[in-house]
């Protein structure tokens, strides 16, 4: 996969002319559009992006491209592993196998100068300066998810990523004209960008540990709430594979709860949640 070895390492840091113009643009725009929010405020395109929030954020990224595309926690028939997919698209956040193969090379490398995104190297990289940089290691992030690259649905979709967002924001304005495409797409989706962020900024900055972990994660209840459980980052990376996140009584987890109401029916099966992990959490 070419990576590089610790002497060849570039320290991650933000420099003009390593930025990646394409997410740039695209996350400025949207965060200049949610200065039009309160001039376009209505209770209906509220509960909208509130809606989209869950579905596109919730499912899309904290079920599907993590839980699901790059852990593998737990089974789903490929057509609605395909739907959920394209529910991931729909924030913006890359196709899903350059996701994937980022997010399998911070657990790989984590809080190292190879980490695509440490808070060691600030917490405004941690956040969000790393997503506008091309990769200081020059790696093709996709090459760590080569299961994905197999699949040509996936293939597509990654290529294609952008895609469900815009047909996404010709029907809310069909349905709701400009408020509707606002507060469902622009508003939505910046509130998810942060929540997302949060995960890597915050997580492995501030909170506690159940498990002493060779990282800095920690377990963030609020991270948790705006992430739909994704803050129990801690117990995230000492059981990576484990579809529950939340390993105590009061760590909850929505993900996984939405998990196990899809195995109820029948659309989630091989559900992985060692018992070790959770005895080892309320003994911490």
């Amino acid at each position: 996969m070419g990576q590089s070895t610790p002497e060849s390492v570039a320290h991650p840091h933000f420099e003009w002319k390593h930025v990646d113009w394409v997410p740039f643009t695209a996350i400025a725009i949207l965060h200049a559009a949610c200065l039009l929010a309160p001039f376009f405020f209505t209770w209906g395109a509220l509960a909208v992006g509130v809606t989209l929030w869950w579905l596109a954020g919730g499912i899309g990224i904290c079920l599907c491209y993590h839980r699901l595309l790059t852990h593998r926690s737990f089974k789903t028939p490929k057509w609605f592993e395909y739907f959920l997919t394209a529910m991931g698209c729909l924030n913006l956040q890359g196709g899903p196998i350059k996701w994937v193969g980022t997010h399998r090379i911070h657990h790989k490398e984590s809080d190292t100068d190879l980490d695509p995104h440490s808070p060691k190297h600030g917490f405004d990289w941690a956040h969000m300066l790393w997503c506008v940089i091309n990769d200081p290691q020059g790696r093709n992030l996709r090459d760590y998810a080569p299961d994905l690259q197999r699949d040509p649905v996936m293939v597509w979709l990654d290529k294609y990523f952008w895609v469900p967002q815009v047909a996404l924001g010709f029907a809310l304005y069909a349905m709701g004209g400009w408020p509707w495409v606002i507060w469902g797409v622009a508003v939505r989706t910046v509130f998810t960008y942060h929540a997302t962020w949060f995960v890597n900024s915050a997580s492995h900055t501030w909170g506690y540990r159940n498990f002493d972990t060779r990282e800095l994660s920690r377990n963030l209840w609020w991270v948790s709430v705006l992430a739909f459980g994704e803050g129990w980052h801690n117990n995230h990376h000492a059981y990576p594979r484990s579809a529950a996140h939340g390993l105590r009584r009061l760590e909850i987890d929505p993900t996984y709860m939405t998990i196990k109401l899809l195995s109820w029916v029948g659309l989630a099966r091989d559900i992985h949640v060692p018992e070790e992990a959770r005895k080892q959490a309320r003994a911490a």
